[in-house]
Formats: C-alpha cells, structure tokens, sequence
C-alpha cells in the first residue's frame, strides 16, 4: 500500500487573474509563494518520503519551494500536468469551468479530454506501485489530477469529480493498493 497525499499548486499569476492556464506555464504569484512555504511548515514533521509534481512551472516551484531544502526526492513527472485547454487556454476560468463537462471524454479543441488526463494518472499510479510500496508520497498537481485522483483512489465517478464545486483544503489523503 502507498499513502499518497494529494495538494494543489500554490497560486499561480493565471489562478489571480482568474484565467485557466491549462499547458501554459505560468509562474506563481506572491501569494502562491507565501502558500508555499506555508506547505512546507505543513510537512515539516512528516516529510514524505518522495515528492512528485508536473513539470509546468506552477507546480515544480511549489514543489521546489516548499521541499527543496529538505533533502526529500523531487521528482518532475508530465503525466501530473493539467489538462490541456488547447483553445480555450488563458481563457476567463469561469467560461472553461461551465464546459469542462463537456470535454470528459471530447477533448477541448485543440487540447485533451478528461479522460485522456486520467489516463496518463493511471499510468502514473501503476510506475509508482513499482517503487514505493510502503510508503508515502506527496503528489503536487492541478484540478486535473486532483478529479483523476478523486475518480482512481476514491472511487468518485468522473464527472462529478469534475463537476463538484472545489474547496481548498491543506491536502487530501489516498491509498493505493
């Protein structure tokens, strides 16, 4: 069994000017840099034993930020990536919010399908299962990853991880066996 703690991505430039980035990689805001290192406060007596995170900027340097320092393994890894919004990319967040429903299983023009993301998550579940038996990681992702993870660790059906509405909260909690 893995333990796997699931946290969002510090605020981003995007998130404040309320645009959805998707593949864009945008850099994170003051505030996403003060979350940060309030993450890493989070963690400071239970480090976890790797920390994984995309390789867009929004979600390495919260990684870096935040565990950088501690000698904990950070590992980049594209298959933990938002989903790609292709046309509607730094769009208003509110318009792409009213039709990701509509992109499960169509991909947005010029980008993925929801199930495309969580397929790549899967994917990434099963390399993880080869390593890291018995122990727990960190997984620093997106609204992508966090619905995948809804869907193949808590065994919430799709669209209504999709179409939930979203709180933050310091971290969610999954285990795979």
């Amino acid at each position: 069994m893995i333990n796997i703690i699931f946290e969002v991505h510090s605020t981003s430039l995007d998130n404040e000017a309320g645009l959805a980035s998707g593949h864009f990689d945008v850099d994170l805001s003051p505030t996403g840099i003060k979350q940060a290192e309030e993450m890493r406060a989070r963690y400071a007596d239970k480090e976890p034993d790797a920390v994984f995170c995309s390789d867009l900027k929004r979600s390495a340097r919260t990684a870096e930020i935040a565990f950088g320092k501690t000698g904990v393994p950070i590992v980049r890894d594209a298959r933990l990536r938002e989903c790609d919004y292709g046309d509607y990319t730094r769009k208003p967040s509110f318009d792409v919010k009213k039709v990701k429903p509509e992109h499960i299983n169509i991909p947005f023009p010029h980008g993925q399908s929801y199930e495309e993301t969580t397929d790549l998550f899967k994917k990434f579940l099963t390399d993880l299962q080869k390593g890291y038996d018995g122990k727990t990681v960190l997984i620093i992702g997106h609204a992508a990853t966090h619905y995948a993870a809804e869907h193949l660790l808590a065994g919430v059906p799709l669209r209504n991880a999709i179409e939930a509405p979203w709180t933050w909260q310091p971290g969610w909690k999954y285990e795979l066996t």
